[in-house]
């Protein structure tokens, strides 16, 4: 990793192969998408941790109900790839007991910010200037309330909308960054918020939200997410790439296109990490993945998620279910194998 200067500016370069990305002027098309939506996240990395770790843990399967109300999972996306690598039973408790969780501040926060830099597009170049992409964020955030109406519950009335005009404050001090870090007056992207699906020849259904996708006049495509958070410190960054590879690899087996440069948008601290990615890369997050599935796999016919702690564990909410904190998970909604099969 290397730290440059580029118009006044903190990039975080991590580079595979020589020359450079997408001009900041692009223009042309991409992969075409097929609709749909899965959430996204920051995923971690790392080795694929197994669905059935050590000895010590304790099994998470519970009784089989007399009926199945549950669905297996049919696809994968960087964001619960991420939750199984945390946690096997995080992943359970989200994707297939679709335990409730509370709204975030930080997260919701993080979505109308998204939404405003989406929008902002829709205006002609010369428009999209820091003051019109501000004035978005009371529609945004109205549009947010309206779909989502529990979202209310994060800013009590009892202040007087003080807490809400802060939250608000800090959206807009994001948005600002962002014009220090790239010219939207001089970017066209081909796609904004640009749901991706494939299915390997494995059978793995691989899927995502893109939050943009540049296209050079050359044809060289770049993908952008934007994080409203700091940049990782140099020795987490491979992990903080791992969505972006994912993207990237769909796109590749969507179209046969490896993206000339990922790139991520920090607004928390103001920085740009860059990779530029090879047929190697993706060949090898395609193994990680399918071996990551086949873990999943098993837990699933299993009944068998193991919890395991991390000082992320703080910010769960499943804590009062969860063995690690003196918690019972819900009854196992998938119907299992007969005894003696799978068990470790």
């Amino acid at each position: 990793m290397r730290v440059l200067s580029v118009a006044g500016r903190r990039v975080l370069s991590m580079t595979t192969s020589p020359g450079s990305g997408p001009d900041d002027a692009v223009s042309g098309s991409v992969p075409g998408s097929v609709p749909g939506s899965v959430p996204g996240a920051v995923p971690g990395s790392g080795a694929v941790p197994g669905a059935v770790p050590g000895s010590g843990a304790v099994p998470c399967s519970g009784a089989v109900p007399a009926q199945a109300v549950a669905v297996a999972p049919s696809s994968l996306s960087p964001s619960r790839a991420s939750d199984f690598m945390r946690c096997p039973l995080l992943y359970r408790f989200r994707v297939i007991d679709k335990l409730p969780e509370k709204p975030s501040a930080a997260a919701t926060r993080g979505t109308l910010v998204h939404a405003v830099l989406e929008r902002l597009f829709d205006h002609p170049a010369p428009e999209r200037t820091a003051p019109r992409a501000k004035a978005l964020i009371p529609g945004q955030w109205d549009r947010l309330l309206e779909s989502k109406p529990e979202l209310s519950e994060l800013f009590p009335g009892g202040d007087e909308g003080a807490g809400l005009e802060r939250w608000l404050g800090e959206a807009e001090a994001l948005v600002d960054r962002w014009f220090t870090l790239e010219d939207p007056t001089r970017l066209e992207p081909v796609e904004r918020e640009f749901f991706v699906e494939t299915e390997l020849e494995s059978g793995l259904r691989l899927r995502g939200i893109i939050d943009r996708v540049d296209v050079a006049p050359t044809g060289e495509v770049r993908i952008v997410d934007y994080k409203t958070g700091k940049a990782p410190r140099p020795e987490y960054a491979e992990g903080a790439l791992f969505q972006m590879k994912f993207y990237a690899l769909v796109v590749w087996r969507l179209k046969r296109v490896v993206p000339r440069r990922l790139q991520l948008v920090y607004l928390g601290s103001g920085d740009v990490v860059t990779y530029d990615p090879v047929i190697e890369d993706l060949e090898r997050m395609e193994r990680k993945l399918l071996a990551l599935w086949e873990a999943i796999r098993e837990a699933t016919e299993t009944g068998d998620w193991r919890p395991r702690q991390s000082k992320l564990c703080g910010w769960c909410d499943h804590q009062a279910v969860c063995p690690e904190f003196g918690g019972t998970p819900p009854v196992y909604p998938l119907a299992l194998p007969s005894a003696g099969r799978g068990e470790s």
